[in-house]
């Protein structure tokens, strides 16, 4: 399903910008599990790295994970279209300068990446200050074929009352990779913060969890902290 027919069945317009000007319509997402031990070693050299690789393209987020599958790293580019994304990494392999330094494939134990649709209703990533010392939970829950319109229909009406308690950092529907999932990334100050507002969130008579009519077949989350390199902190 395109961006344009996802769009329509919610009801609801783009609201993802690039930091450039122009609008992101895909996130390639990559996730890194790494050797025990070497989380700091990578964060370290792909922060060398940085400046010389967003003169292709900038980054949108990078986390590790603090619960959940450990010693994995994630980071987010965001595209105009797969165009985009095939250029750049184009002109990467072209970049003798990039290719001096050293990356982190001594350090990979396992690699997986993922495009993603931001949902319309996601305000745009690293637009909005949460400060920093912050935890961000993603959650991906996996649908039945054909059920995420409903989904994020349901969620277009439900989320502005809810960030009223925290923010929505990024939510997401996945095009290539593992297919039919919807992820949402929340931001917290801290654990504490986090069952609090759950708690109050989901009080009886509220409107939240949305009601898309839909369940998940699968869910799973992870806590996450950002770099000091990352646009979101």
């Amino acid at each position: 399903m395109s961006d344009r027919t996802r769009y329509r069945l919610a009801g609801i317009s783009p609201r993802q910008p690039l930091p450039h000007g122009g609008r992101a319509h895909v996130v390639r997402s990559p996730t890194y599990t790494l050797r025990p031990g070497t989380v700091a070693e990578f964060e370290e050299r792909f922060a060398k790295r940085l400046p010389l690789r967003e003169k292709h393209s900038k980054l949108g987020a990078f986390w590790h994970t603090e619960f959940g599958p450990l010693n994995q790293v994630i980071h987010v580019y965001p595209y105009e279209d797969l165009r985009q994304r095939t250029s750049v990494r184009a002109a990467m392999a072209q970049d003798t300068a990039l290719a001096q330094l050293p990356g982190g494939g001594d350090l990979i134990a396992a690699m997986e990446s993922e495009i993603m649709n931001p949902a319309p209703f996601m305000r745009a990533l690293g637009s909005r200050d949460y400060g920093t010392g912050n935890v961000y939970e993603m959650r991906t829950y996996t649908y039945a074929p054909g059920d995420i319109p409903k989904v994020l229909e349901a969620w277009a009406k439900a989320v502005p009352a809810r960030e009223e308690l925290s923010p929505l950092a990024a939510c997401w529907t996945s095009e290539l990779g593992g297919l039919n999932k919807f992820v949402h990334t929340w931001v917290y100050k801290d654990l504490g913060e986090r069952a609090r507002i759950r708690e109050e969130s989901r009080k009886p008579g509220g409107a939240w969890p949305p009601q898309s009519g839909v369940r998940p077949i699968r869910q799973e989350n992870k806590l996450l902290i950002a770099t000091a390199f990352s646009p979101v902190r």
